[in-house]
C-alpha cells in the first residue's frame, strides 16, 4: 500500500517537474520569438529611413538637373547620364522588404543608387566649368540639400546595418536559430562598403 501511495506521489511529482519545465519552456519560446519580432520591426524601420533619404536625393535631382541645363545646356550627355540613372534608382526605391531578404534584389537596388551616385559626380565636374552656375543662389541651395542628403544617405546606411546585424545575431545563436527556422525568420542583408555606393556626390566647391 505505502509503495502504491510513494510511487503514485512519485509519479505526481515528476508530472508536476515536466509540466512546470515545459510552461518554462513555453514562456523562453515566447519571449524568443517576440525579441525577433521586435529585432525584425527595427529592422524594417530602419530600412524605411534609408528608402526616404533616397528618395529626397532622388526628389532633388530634376531640379539640379534644370538649373544646371539653364546654364549648360550643351552638356547633353552628362545630363542624360543623370537623369537615366535616376529613373534608374526611382525604379527600385519601393521594392519593399522583400529585397532584405533576397540578396539579388538588394544588390540590384544598392548598384542602382551606386549608379545615381556616380552620374551625379559627374555632373559635378561639369559644373565646375560654369563660374556663373556655381554663383547661382539657386544651384548653391540645391548643393547644400544634396550635400546633406548625402550625408544622411551614410548615416541611414549605416544604421540600417547595425539594426540588421543586431537581428541576423540573434537569429543565428543556439537555440534561438531553431525557432527562427520554425517561424520563418530569415536573415537579412547588408549594405556592402564597395567604393561606388559608399562615396557621395563631391558637391562641395
Amino acid at each position: 500500500m505505502k509503495n502504491n501511495i510513494s510511487f503514485k506521489m512519485g509519479c505526481i511529482i515528476i508530472l508536476i517537474v515536466l509540466v512546470i519545465g515545459a510552461v518554462i519552456l513555453v514562456l523562453a519560446g515566447i519571449r524568443m520569438y517576440n525579441s525577433m519580432v521586435t529585432l525584425d520591426e527595427q529592422v524594417n524601420e530602419k530600412w524605411s529611413q534609408v528608402q526616404n533619404v533616397y528618395q529626397r536625393r532622388l526628389d532633388l535631382v530634376p531640379n539640379l538637373v534644370n538649373t544646371v541645363k539653364g546654364y549648360a545646356s550643351h552638356e547633353r550627355e552628362t545630363l542624360q547620364a543623370v537623369t537615366e540613372a535616376r529613373a534608374k534608382a526611382g525604379g527600385m526605391i519601393n521594392v519593399g522588404q522583400e529585397a532584405l531578404e533576397n540578396p539579388e534584389l538588394f544588390k540590384q537596388f544598392q548598384a542602382a543608387q551606386s549608379e545615381l551616385s556616380s552620374a551625379l559626380q559627374r555632373l559635378m565636374v561639369v559644373v565646375e566649368r560654369y563660374p556663373d552656375l556655381k554663383a547661382s543662389q539657386n544651384f548653391l541651395a540645391l548643393q547644400n540639400q544634396l550635400e546633406g542628403t548625402e550625408n544622411r544617405i551614410a548615416v541611414e546606411r549605416r544604421r540600417f546595418n547595425e539594426a540588421a546585424r543586431d537581428y541576423n545575431t540573434y537569429i543565428r545563436k543556439f537555440p534561438r536559430a531553431f525557432l527562427a527556422r520554425i517561424f520563418g525568420f530569415e536573415s537579412k542583408n547588408y549594405f556592402e562598403a564597395d567604393t561606388e555606393a559608399q562615396t557621395a556626390p563631391k558637391v562641395e566647391f
